[in-house]
């Protein structure tokens, strides 16, 4: 039986290294090997940008991937929390009755949601604008350079 509480706060907390996808579909889903590999994109940029400073192309094309990813993991994690109990058991449990206990809401599935929503936002904001920020700034550059 695959507990939705549990699915939500792994695909929360472990989302980016795809824990969610194995514990839901198997140590076989391609994706679940997939998702470490934005995550380590991510922090390679994290890493250049600490090595390099911001103004390292490279780093603020890569930093990124890890906000989209861990935004991505949170919306599949507020997804999760408020399916149905009869959709969940459906779904991820398909020979339980539709009301059986694996599917419930409980409150930690409810804080696993409050937590996705108010996290899986922020950095989700703050990628789109350090991208926007970073790519802007580069163009202001290019054009400095041209016109002298």
């Amino acid at each position: 039986m695959k507990n939705k509480t549990l699915a939500a706060w792994l695909t929360f907390l472990g989302g980016p290294l795809g824990l969610h996808r194995f514990y839901l579909r198997g140590l076989s889903d391609p994706l679940g090997w997939l998702l470490p590999l934005p995550t380590g994109l991510g922090f390679y940029g994290i890493r250049r940008a600490q090595q390099y400073g911001l103004d390292d192309a490279l780093s603020w094309a890569l930093i990124p991937f890890i906000g989209f990813t861990i935004a991505g993991c949170a919306l599949m994690a507020i997804y999760y929390g408020l399916m149905s109990a009869e959709d969940w058991n459906a779904s991820f449990n398909p020979g339980a009755a539709p009301d059986a206990e694996a599917g419930q809401t409980r409150w930690a599935t409810v804080g696993a949601v409050v937590l996705a929503l108010l996290v899986g936002a922020t950095v989700l904001m703050s990628s789109i604008v350090f991208s926007f920020q970073r790519y802007f700034e580069h163009q202001i550059e290019e054009a400095r350079k041209i016109s002298q």
